[in-house]
């Protein structure tokens, strides 16, 4: 087990009844672990900030399919983007909408930018970007070796 440093706070009594609903209604066995989460979300929410950090995540998005060259443009970028993709996850929702999540990797600026792209697509009518910290390797001799997942 990794070793740990116990550490004390002080907090108001109503702060910490609040937050001890939070524990409870999320689930945790011990504000411990509820304070590492919050620590590290925090710590990768900072990390967002350097647009040179490098950050994996998840950019999901609904499109139309039936817009014009909505899936054309989007296969393009992905084309495109294919170093910062490791793989797609593409869900057909209904006759007109389909669903699809990239995993990315890669600089902060360099995600942020693909997700705008992809957002700005006409007939794409949701996209989100998710990152956290932590990388992939990449290698030169992994050119394009992305997994693609279709579910129907």
């Amino acid at each position: 087990m990794d070793k740990v440093v116990r550490i004390s706070m002080s907090l108001e009594p109503d702060l910490l009844e609040e937050f001890d609903t939070l524990v409870n209604n999320k689930g945790y066995t011990a504000r411990s672990e509820a304070i590492r989460d919050l620590i590290r979300d925090a710590l990768v929410e900072d990390r967002w900030r350097d647009s040179e950090s490098e950050v994996v995540g998840t950019i999901t998005m609904v499109y139309d399919h039936t817009v014009s060259y909505t899936q054309e443009r989007l296969m393009e970028i992905q084309h495109s983007k294919h170093l910062s993709i490791s793989s797609t996850i593409h869900v057909h929702l209904n006759m007109d909408q389909c669903l699809e999540v990239l995993i990315v990797w890669g600089k902060v600026k360099e995600v942020t930018h693909l997700a705008d792209e992809i957002g700005a697509i006409k007939g794409v009518v949701f996209s989100k970007l998710t990152m956290t910290s932590g990388s992939m390797s990449h290698s030169e001799e992994d050119d394009h070796k992305h997994a693609h997942v279709h579910s129907h």
